[in-house]
């Protein structure tokens, strides 16, 4: 999948998980999904760190 494909996937199952939600829930949602990749982009921050160190042993 290339990026513009990847980019339009997801704003097609934004726009179809939206259309039945409550103001209240997209927000809750769009908090969820931004929370897991904050933590995901942590996640992998740490595992790489771990790699480069135990590259450089």
């Amino acid at each position: 999948m290339n990026p513009c494909e990847l980019t339009a996937s997801v704003t097609a199952i934004a726009n179809m998980l939206s259309c039945n939600l409550s103001i209240d829930k997209i927000n809750l949602l769009g908090s969820v999904f931004a929370q897991l990749g904050d933590t995901l982009m942590t996640i992998a921050a740490q595992k790489s760190l771990c790699e480069d160190t135990s590259k450089t042993l």
